[in-house]
């Protein structure tokens, strides 16, 4: 996937409508590396297409396990099928030539994966080097190592002592009845052992009982692992000492038992052989930013595939954001933010570790000065997020004060934002992202503030949640009256919609000139046009301006260059490109901002405004249409042949309507109308009756 090397969003008002969220990233990787260590296959349903879980199945691949991967059939993540090895990886590399599994910058995956590489050498012996990107070699790793070489592993530290890369050499292990680990640096090193622990119990003949050194950091995530080890049938006993303080000295024990693919239940018409599919819970940390915008753009905004039923401790969340304000309404799989005013709170959030870093943006709008505590562990993430959101909140002109585990932030919102129209031409605040998705997409709810946000890097999202911005987006555009109006080429759209912005008194949006535009720049650069990724990139970078029907790129009147039929014609060719729509899809829906919106284009109802208050198909014959755009050729000077327009519209539609990426069509429940016969007084005063004989614009 092809992501911009920056993305500004202009200034919001207000976001409302549901999310269907992807699948958990804890639940997803936790049910790979256990379908694989299971005896038996397992379907796993909306696992979480991202970094994180891609790096972790070809981990697995690496080591021999068969892992199946389709889209989902439900249309959103993918779909895996694993056959499990009993325990034992079938690839076990040797010191000589040992297999490379690389994590990218995954905590969880190479915290998860060494105890399970140590529980499966120890069986078949073997040798695997696990490494990452650079900040992964920045991620302390050293009390899980220690606890493991406490049990007779051999790991070593193939550069910088505590820290991957690492190197494990598989040979027996000492039978131990417990296993200590330090609990105050990740929770995920104790994950890694309790998916680890059923193995070891196995080999052993005995109990295996983990010890917790210390506080427990993120206990929830505990509680998400011992969950899915119920899905495999893996019971996990917790034992905690009644003499030692709170969340101190805690103990599970894992009696011996494998580790079992999910099964139908031997009665009933399913056979007791039939793979059982799991399904992945929705990413209630990815639900934070959209719960936000709810709070912070009025809502109501709705997430769907987390509820009250979920197992996982990010969903505390939504109690934080109600004590800053939110109205939260509840469902088993779904919660629901509405806006008020945001006020200052003094939260601990050791139990919402990842979700807990949108609140210091939330914090940007508040009432008062705003403290989180229990935050140590954001420093050994995939940045130090305590540094990294103190410093791009102080950008926004914030004064923030932090420590080793909390951080206070002054709000700088607190006054109503002034119009967007005024605002939205300020320079933006410039937010580095640190190669972490969280950070970027925290940031991007600091466009419900005054200026601009420009992100650099956007695509670090792709880790846990590749579509973010798109679902944003959508959020956001929802909240605003939108008609569409989609067509062949010459079918009248431009002067339709036009008409109609100015009747309303709505914004303008020529989709079809962003194409244009594109192939122009791309020309212009003398760039391969049969190139996806050149074309994107040429499109992500070019400066337009739409002012006064003129039509600037770089600085440059291309308002007539871009009507020319050539350049028509290459924004047809690559408006094919799935890239290029997902790049341009962002700049479309900046447009939907209030009073209103009129959009025309070819998939403005269908893709870009799926959810628009009206949306229109305007048609006409080929023929009808070749006159127009014969007409409109020649008043401005240009020679054409009307029986070649022809031939080329019938060409274009019959690959509008062809194209795999948004094919020409009417959008569902789009008024469709044939103007071959009809004058454009005609055309505008249906579509506006069709627009006040309805409720146009009902919120969510």
């Amino acid at each position: 996937m092809i992501f911009p090397k920056e993305l500004t969003l202009l200034p919001r008002q207000s976001a409302v409508g549901e999310v269907r969220l992807p699948g958990s990233k804890s639940i997803s990787n936790r049910m790979l590396l256990l379908a694989a260590l299971a005896h038996g296959q397992t379907r796993l349903t909306g696992v979480l297409d991202s970094d994180d879980t891609q790096v972790m199945i070809e981990a697995l691949r690496r080591l021999g396990v068969s892992v199946l991967v389709t889209p989902a059939e439900q249309g959103i993540g993918l779909d895996c099928t694993i056959e499990g090895v009993a325990g034992v990886f079938p690839k076990v590399g040797s010191p000589d030539e040992p297999i490379n599994l690389f994590v990218g910058n995954s905590g969880l995956s190479i915290r998860t994966l060494l105890p399970a590489l140590v529980a499966s050498f120890s069986v078949s012996g073997g040798c695997a080097h696990l490494s990452g990107v650079p900040r992964m070699h920045e991620r302390p790793i050293g009390d899980l190592v220690d606890g493991l070489r406490a049990i007779g592993a051999d790991i070593s530290y193939v550069d910088r002592e505590g820290f991957p890369p690492l190197r494990v050499v598989g040979r027996p292990l000492a039978v131990q009845k417990e296993i200590w680990v330090k609990g105050s640096t990740s929770s995920q090193f104790l994950t890694g052992l309790l998916q680890a622990a059923p193995l070891l119990a196995g080999t052993w003949h005995q109990p295996v009982s983990l010890c917790v050194e210390g506080a427990l950091i993120s206990r929830p995530y505990i509680d998400i692992t011992r969950a899915v080890l119920r899905q495999f049938g893996v019971s996990v006993e917790e034992i905690e000492n009644p003499n030692a303080a709170v969340g101190h000295d805690l103990k599970y024990q894992v009696m011996p038992q494998r580790i079992m693919a999910p099964r139908f239940a031997p009665s009933g018409a399913a056979s007791s052989n039939e793979t059982k599919s799991l399904s992945v819970e929705g990413d209630a940390s990815s639900a934070s930013y959209f719960l936000a915008a709810g709070l912070l753009g009025g809502g109501p905004v709705r997430v769907l595939g987390a509820g009250r039923n979920s197992v996982q401790g990010d969903i505390r969340f939504a109690e934080a954001l109600k004590e800053m304000g939110a109205e939260i309404a509840w469902g088993p799989d779904w919660i629901e933010a509405s806006g008020g005013q945001v006020r200052a709170a003094d939260l601990y959030c050791n139990d919402i570790p990842d979700a807990a870093m949108t609140l210091a943006v939330v914090a940007l709008f508040a009432d008062g000065p705003t403290t989180l505590r229990g935050i140590g562990s954001w420093r050994v993430k995939e940045t130090d997020r305590i540094a990294a959101m103190a410093t791009e909140c102080r950008k926004f002109g914030a004064t923030v004060e932090v420590g080793e585990d909390w951080m206070r932030i002054e709000p700088v919102f607190r006054q109503a934002a002034r119009p967007i129209e005024q605002s939205s031409d300020a320079s933006p605040v410039r937010i580095e992202t640190y190669d972490d998705h969280r950070v970027a997409m925290c940031f991007s709810l600091a466009s419900f503030g005054h200026r601009p946000v420009r992100l650099d890097d956007p695509g670090c999202v792709a880790k846990t949640f590749p579509d973010y911005f798109e679902h944003f987006s959508d959020l956001c555009s929802q909240a605003v009256p939108i008609i569409t109006i989609d067509g062949p080429t010459a079918s009248g759209k431009g002067t339709i919609a036009g008409r109609l912005a100015d009747a309303l008194g709505f914004r303008y949006l020529d989709s079809g000139a962003l194409y244009r535009l594109s192939a122009l720049a791309a020309q212009n650069a003398a760039v391969d046009i049969n190139s996806e990724q050149a074309v994107t990139s040429i499109a992500t970078q070019m400066d337009i301006e739409f002012t006064d029907e003129k039509v600037f790129l770089d600085g440059n009147d291309v308002t007539d260059a871009i009507r020319q039929e050539s350049v028509g014609l290459l924004a047809s060719k690559i408006a094919v490109y799935p890239a290029l729509r997902r790049a341009l899809l962002l700049r479309q829906r900046d447009f939907g901002r209030p009073p209103g919106l009129v959009a025309d284009g070819r998939d403005m109802g269908t893709v870009v405004f799926p959810h628009a208050g009206l949306k229109v198909f305007l048609t006409a014959t080929p023929r009808a249409r070749a006159e127009r755009r014969y007409k409109q050729l020649i008043a401005k000077g240009f020679s054409c042949n009307l029986d070649s327009l022809s031939a080329d519209l019938e060409a274009r539609d019959a690959r509008d309507l062809a194209r795999p990426v948004a094919p020409l069509k009417p959008a569902s429940g789009a008024l469709v109308v044939d103007s071959t016969r009809l004058s454009v007084d005609q055309v505008v005063q249906s579509v506006l009756n069709a627009w006040h004989s309805q409720k146009p614009h009902t919120p969510f």
